[in-house]
């Protein structure tokens, strides 16, 4: 069967960056760390306290306080990406048949800071089981994609992947999928997560992943340089809207960026480690150019995973080298979560709107907080350090890999009609 052409007609964002996509490209573009002391509770006893935090959100700016308490922030947050992107979009005030409307979401965790409050509430308690009656549909991960569709009456596919980190690209590429196999015409996709808790950053400590550089929350996130140590944990959401080709041509909708592939793969591994040589990395890129049909020698930029972690950075550019051969030294490769963190289930979804932006807008967001060169990397490699470059991005790929060696691709390319 032949596949439908599958572009992107709307965005929002929720980021530590900013509260919006356009505040969120102008922080990205001007290379500013998202990084300080956390704010949502004590910290100052664990080793990490700090994080890239959401600032200034204000749930009653954007729910009345009755409904702001029946969902968890993670759901907050992905109510509140989705409505920029639908209007964005010009969804609402378009004719379009809602049964052919979908709502695929991310996230890895779900709703942490509800599970975490519950159970210490009972804890605390004299032994009588005292829940909220919304505990279990603000915790759970799917709630987030039921919200949406029950605001706009979305009545198409709709459901949440679960893949850790990758979560939200696994999103972008299921509603991709759908589409182009003309199972909907319209999705609304991304991802969102709120785990800056205690739970979430006494986890990440006990598994010895976060950058403990207290002293200096905005230089924390360092990918591939020399002296970083473990990734910073962040917050918020991204949306975006998937839309077929001809359905978004019938109704005027403008469009950022074509969606031409995604890819999957697995490690089969380890649980938290990615493969020392970047086997996953290096197949789900593999994956993702025979789906969108294209030759390495046509991506101009990668938005790398990027944590900033010792051994994650090495295995994915080993990946990227072996991939790409000697235009691996042609690319802008870049890792944005040196300045928003790592929004975890969520980052696919920021890092897939900056991707669409570096297209947009001809410009390549950079990796900050480069002191010293790794020799582990090859110094030919353009990591678009410190300050961002312009170019002219025709063809720009997102990277997200997960724990349980849970890795996705996604291809996006610039409009031509």
């Amino acid at each position: 069967m032949e596949l439908k052409r599958v572009v992107v007609t709307g965005l929002g964002a929720l980021t530590p960056l900013g509260n919006t996509v356009s505040e969120y490209w102008n922080g990205l573009s001007n290379g500013v760390s998202g990084a300080a002391p956390i704010t949502r509770f004590d910290a100052s006893k664990f080793k990490t306290q700090f994080a890239c935090e959401v600032k200034g959100y204000n749930p009653e700016a954007y729910f009345d306080r009755k409904e702001a308490r029946k969902m968890d922030l993670f759901s907050q947050f992905a109510m509140v990406v989705a409505d920029e992107a639908v209007q964005d979009a010009n969804l609402v005030d378009s004719n379009v048949d809602p049964d052919r409307v979908g709502v695929i979401w991310g996230s890895g965790i779900g709703g942490l800071r509800t599970f975490q409050e519950e159970c210490v509430n009972f804890a605390n308690g004299d032994g009588t089981p005292r829940f909220n009656p919304f505990f279990i549909p603000k915790m759970i991960a799917d709630i987030s994609a039921g919200h949406i569709s029950i605001k706009y009456g979305f009545r198409g596919p709709n459901f949440v992947t679960v893949s850790a980190c990758a979560s939200a690209t696994n999103a972008i590429i299921d509603s991709f999928n759908y589409i182009r196999l003309g199972m909907a015409d319209v999705i609304v996709t991304g991802g969102s997560e709120a785990a800056v808790t205690e739970a979430g950053i006494g986890g990440f400590n006990a598994l010895k992943a976060l950058s403990e550089r207290n002293d200096s929350p905005e230089t924390a996130s360092r990918p591939f340089d020399k002296d970083r140590d473990g990734f910073v944990l962040g917050e918020g959401a991204g949306a975006l809207i998937l839309e077929e080709y001809e359905h978004a041509k019938a109704r005027g909708a403008k469009i950022y960026a074509e969606v031409i592939g995604g890819g999957m793969s697995a490690d089969a591994y380890h649980i938290t480690a990615p493969h020392p040589e970047g086997l996953g990395a290096l197949n789900v890129m593999k994956n993702v150019l025979r789906d969108a049909n294209i030759k390495p020698e046509e991506v101009d930029y990668i938005n790398v995973h990027g944590t900033s972690t010792p051994l994650g950075d090495v295995s994915e550019v080993k990946a990227i080298q072996t991939v790409f051969g000697d235009h691996a030294y042609n690319l802008n490769i870049s890792s944005t979560k040196s300045m928003t963190g790592h929004l975890l289930g969520a980052a696919g979804a920021i890092e897939a709107i900056a991707a669409i932006m570096s297209i947009k807008n001809s410009l390549v967001p950079p990796t900050i907080n480069h002191f010293t060169d790794d020799e582990s990397f090859d110094p030919r490699l353009n990591f678009t350090f410190n300050k961002a470059q312009e170019r002219e991005v025709k063809v720009a790929l997102s990277n997200t890999f997960g724990f349980g060696g849970h890795n996705t691709s996604v291809l996006f390319r610039q409009f031509i009609d």
